[in-house]
């Protein structure tokens, strides 16, 4: 009876640590479009503080209805601004917290080489191509695909577009990944998905006349933090020269005209409160 209850003593004091530990750490609600950075980023915040940082990698609406529905998550790190203005209105984020990080452009990204010699968004109708695009709906990407398809084609152009998608895809990652697959001749997503693998992937040019805007990962701490002055030090870093460099490394731009550039044009990098057409919706 006695080693009974020696036994239960000791489980509970594991559960009761396990707790403390976990309320301990902060939990980084972040975008696809941040992940081969995050990572990297949150480990060198915990050498350099002592803060433990847990992090949920995964599509920026879904993210968003976690921390909606769960009531839980200290930072969000959506992958465009679309979803942190989202954020606020619906008051899950401390709006005084945001900040800007690092700027996104979309591009169409095809195979390396571009065996398909795709030349812009036109050709993504031309008979027998395989298209992804990601989920409009919950993907930022996707929001932005969208966007274009419907603002920068014509009726006849679009009809053939959208005849070619083969798939749609729950994140960022999951088009790049289609290209390496070789499952799909061309997506459209953000053209630093050419710096993941570059062997495998090619962003191409951009048509500045196709572009409606550029995106933005902005990060804030959200309603749920237990410990908001940790959650805000983790914010300053991200956003300091020091947390920059990450992102610096896998070539994102860590300012506008950066993009612009690249680019060849200025381009707004804000929404415009988009409404995606029902029929693109499920």
């Amino acid at each position: 009876m006695r080693n009974s209850t020696a036994f239960f003593i000791l489980v509970l004091c594991f559960f009761c640590t396990s707790l403390v530990q976990a309320s301990d750490s902060l939990l980084l609600m972040s975008g696809v479009a941040a992940a081969p950075v995050i990572e990297e980023v949150a480990k060198a915040f915990t050498q350099k503080t002592g803060i433990k940082v847990e992090i949920s990698i995964g599509s920026s609406g879904m993210l968003l209805s976690q921390i909606k529905l769960g009531r839980k998550g200290d930072l969000y790190f959506p992958a465009s601004s679309d979803f942190i203005e989202m954020a606020g209105k619906e008051g899950l984020i401390d709006e005084k917290t945001i900040q800007k990080v690092v700027y996104l452009v979309p591009a169409i990204c095809v195979p390396r080489g571009n065996p398909k010699n795709i030349t812009g968004l036109a050709d993504l109708g031309r008979p027998g191509l395989r298209i992804a695009l990601a989920e409009p709906e919950t993907v930022a990407i996707g929001k932005i695909s969208v966007e274009m398809i419907e603002k920068c084609l014509t009726s006849d152009q679009k009809a053939a577009l959208r005849k070619n998608i083969v798939t749609y895809c729950q994140n960022v990652e999951k088009t790049a990944n289609a290209l390496i697959l070789n499952t799909v001749d061309a997506v459209i997503a953000w053209s630093v998905i050419e710096h993941w693998k570059p062997e495998k992937i090619q962003a191409l040019p951009p048509e500045p006349d196709k572009l409606v805007r550029i995106a933005y990962l902005a990060i804030a701490v959200t309603r749920y933090a237990g410990k908001p002055d940790q959650a805000q030090s983790f914010v300053d870093f991200l956003t300091s020269p020091e947390g920059l460099k990450f992102f610096e490394n896998f070539n994102y731009f860590t300012s506008p005209e950066q993009a612009f550039k690249y680019i060849g044009a200025e381009k707004p990098a804000k929404s415009e409160n988009y409404q995606i057409p029902a029929d693109w919706l499920k």
